[in-house]
């Protein structure tokens, strides 16, 4: 249970900022934003990964609107991304901001460039802390915005982006999301966020509450991800060192929970083929990398079959293979073009890029 398949790449600056580049499916290629303090040297990644040689080529581009906080790319359109991003509004305080920027076709590694905003927005009416922008799953001209407790749809169609409705979250001591993310299940008209220990999922249809998740976890949710092989299922993961996975038709208690991880858990990620393979990144700088197969779509076999066909077996539940990085982890992500390779980013500017170990791949694909 090592690292000794992994490729290492080496930032110059500290880093929490890391997407898997969805609408690639023939490159292994992830997005990572940097976090210098200094504004003007931020700077925004593309990494290829070379899996039959083990190498790496990288091209950067200076993102010198500030400090990148989180990043997401579109599942449509491989050239678009955008930025949450925390940039200076004045001499005495920042304001966290976010655009969707667009690569250029052709990377030219002899010089860094700028990357184009192609679409701007104006948050200032919804909050300050803008935690996360998600490109909609279907629909290029849509995306959603978590901004303090406030989740708003937007029109990105043009440049400027415009706001098509808003789910705001009411209570006692104003309480506020941390992250949100589109249901790819349900014809994509449902939104889920994280607000303190609950998930709350909206219809952006009519901005009713679909369904919703209490007490998820003991301590702040930070990190939510749906299954994409079975449509009631999202994993959850938070302050407490759980990772749990969870049937939304029955939210009293999840059907699967791990407490592997011996500090906060910052994100968790189904296998997108494979959905018994769930990966968490922790700030007990660790990535580990678990099966669920109790609960996945792949739990279809019998255990006996009586006309004596092979059975397959299923791996056990519980850790299977982890990484281990210096600093805190923030992001791992799974390759969308290759199943069986994943990513992991640490705060100090390490990027760890690694494969499923051969005996697992051979134990799930046999």
């Amino acid at each position: 249970m090592s690292n000794e398949n992994s490729v290492i790449y080496g930032l110059e600056f500290q880093a929490r900022a890391l997407a898997p580049q969805l609408a690639e499916t023939e490159k292994i290629r992830f997005v990572i934003g940097t976090q210098s303090l200094k504004q003007a040297n931020n700077q925004i990644h593309l990494v290829e990964f070379n899996e039959e040689i083990s190498t790496i080529k990288t091209s950067v581009f200076h993102h010198s609107e500030g400090e990148i906080w989180k990043i997401t790319t579109s599942p449509l359109d491989s050239s678009r991304l955008a930025t949450c991003y925390n940039a200076v509004a004045s001499e005495n305080s920042c304001a966290f901001r976010t655009a969707i920027l667009r690569l250029p076709e052709m990377e030219n590694p002899d010089s860094i460039e700028n990357l184009e905003i192609v679409t701007k927005f104006d948050t200032s009416e919804f909050g300050a802390e803008t935690k996360t922008t998600e490109f909609h799953p279907t629909d290029s001209a849509k995306a959603a915005s978590v901004i303090d407790n406030n989740v708003v749809l937007w029109d990105v169609a043009d440049s400027h982006a415009k706001a098509i409705t808003k789910f705001q979250l009411e209570g006692k001591h104003n309480p506020k999301f941390t992250t949100g993310k589109w249901n790819p299940h349900q014809n994509c008209n449902q939104f889920t966020a994280a607000s303190e220990t609950h998930l709350k999922t909206y219809d952006s249809r009519t901005g009713d509450l679909a369904w919703q998740i209490d007490g998820a976890h003991h301590q702040l949710v930070r990190d939510l991800d749906y299954n994409m092989n079975k449509q009631y299922h999202i994993a959850t993961c938070g302050d407490d060192g759980f990772a749990k996975i969870w049937d939304f038709r029955q939210p009293a208690s999840p059907v699967y929970s791990s407490n592997e991880h011996s500090h906060w858990v910052w994100c968790v990620r189904f296998n997108h083929f494979h959905d018994q393979l769930l990966l968490t990144a922790s700030s007990d700088a660790r990535v580990l990398l678990s099966s669920a197969a109790s609960v996945s779509s792949e739990n279809v076999c019998d255990t006996d079959d009586s006309r004596g066909a092979q059975v397959k077996q299923l791996l056990p539940d519980g850790p299977l293979q982890w990484c281990d990085h210096e600093d805190s982890v923030y992001c791992a992500e799974w390759s969308p073009s290759e199943p069986w390779v994943f990513a992991s980013l640490s705060y100090d500017g390490r990027l760890l890029i690694s494969r499923v170990k051969k005996s697992l791949k051979y134990q799930i694909m046999l």
